[in-house]
């Protein structure tokens, strides 16, 4: 009987562990399913350009799949019973019930307004393709002169505002910021990014904690009203709310807790990945929500699955930061060279280099989702320990 891997999501990570997952263990003894409601891979980290009018690459899961032995199922993921061990999905063909012997949970994180008053009904989000969608027919249909405002002067916030500055240089773009500009960078990082949003004309509202969004205004605490014909929020993101109704054991922000390996405190045959998860990296911290934790923790959940299938040690690669990369439009960018616990360095790269650098990392996170063995050794497993159908094989190495 084939083992029952059921992937939750097609984003960074849930194609990765399932592509890696095809690459290192027996077609005969497995059967992958990848469940996603969207036919193409979407480049997250590339919504911004989205937003701002260009088109991207279409990547098929089709092609991308084609040939591992990777069944794709296009439905969305409604409930999860992690007791029952079943996932009810809604497609084309209506409900269905899927059963599993190993759960990857990799359902990401989405927009979150963070209850602030107005923002649900009058801001725009960059962290779906429909929200990307939206926020370009809307920016399509502004006038010269007409002010966008984007709340949130984290990674996103800063990629969407130079990303539209650039764009539409008739536009009066401004950055409205809870504390300075870049306090999280080097010296150097800040008064690059100061200087590239300057020649874009962006407006930096620094301290600026914004308590309310109208169709027409951005309203901070200190009495500021921030004319805003678009308000774009960036503040932050919430993990899926699929695993809330679960008895899995949760953060008190929704993202399961996970071991070393990724697999749940709580239930061993469920592993989670990417904002879904909550898993600690160097010096106990939480890895942060982003792409450069979610990839290593697809490949670490995908090894330990194939390895506890094939009843050898379960491999363990710590995971940690290397740099941050910010595009500040096509033209600029900035790479912040990060401690192991992602903490700002006193080096960076800046300007064109900076921005080649990352779209080297953007072109090298897609390509790494169809080659998810990456810099090792593609060499399929047996499935060799199995206790019962629908059990999780003990494991046989710590």
């Amino acid at each position: 009987m084939q083992h029952r891997i059921v992937v939750l999501g097609a984003g960074y990570t849930g194609a990765v562990a399932a592509g890696r997952l095809a690459k290192r263990l027996h077609r005969a003894d497995v059967a992958i399913t990848l469940v996603n409601p969207e036919p193409d891979f979407v480049e997250r980290v590339r919504l911004h350009q989205l937003a701002a009018g260009q088109e991207l690459k279409a990547r098929p899961f089709a092609e991308m799949f084609a040939g591992t032995g990777v069944e794709l199922k296009l439905a969305r993921v409604t409930a999860v019973d992690v007791d029952g061990k079943t996932v009810t999905v809604t497609g084309a063909d209506g409900r269905e019930r899927l059963a599993y012997d190993t759960l990857v949970h990799a359902l990401g994180s989405g927009w979150h307004d963070g209850g602030m008053d107005g923002a649900a009904e009058h801001a725009y989000e960059v962290s779906s393709r429909p929200g990307a969608l939206r926020l370009r027919d809307r920016l399509a249909a502004l006038g010269a002169g007409e002010h966008v405002v984007v709340v949130g002067g984290g990674l996103t916030g800063l990629e969407a505002a130079t990303e539209i500055a650039e764009a539409r240089p008739d536009l009066e773009v401004a950055l409205a910021v809870r504390g300075g500009l870049g306090d999280w960078l080097s010296a150097k990082g800040r008064t690059h990014l100061r200087k590239v949003l300057d020649g874009l004309g962006i407006t930096v509202h620094e301290q600026a904690a914004v308590d309310g969004v109208t169709a027409q205004a951005v309203r901070t605490a200190d009495g500021r009203s921030l004319p805003a014909a678009v308000t774009v929020w960036t503040t932050g993101f919430a993990a899926n709310p699929i695993a809330a109704a679960t008895t899995l054991e949760l953060t008190g922000q929704g993202r399961i807790v996970v071991d070393a390996t990724m697999r749940s405190v709580s239930h061993q045959d469920v592993y989670a990945v990417g904002d879904a998860a909550m898993a600690l990296g160097p010096e106990a911290k939480p890895l942060r929500m982003s792409c450069a934790s979610g990839v290593p923790m697809a490949w670490q959940a995908a090894d330990a699955i194939a390895a506890r299938l094939a009843g050898i040690k379960v491999p363990r690669v710590p995971i940690r930061y290397f740099n941050q990369c910010v595009s500040l439009g096509r033209r600029e960018g900035l790479i912040q060279f990060v401690t192991a616990d992602d903490r700002a360095l006193d080096r960076a790269l800046t300007g064109r280099l900076a921005a080649r650098y990352k779209e080297l990392v953007c072109k090298g996170a897609a390509w790494g989702v169809a080659n998810p063995t990456m810099g090792l050794p593609t060499r399929r497993r047996r499935v060799v320990r199995q206790e019962a159908p629908g059990r999780v094989p003990v494991e046989a190495a710590a």
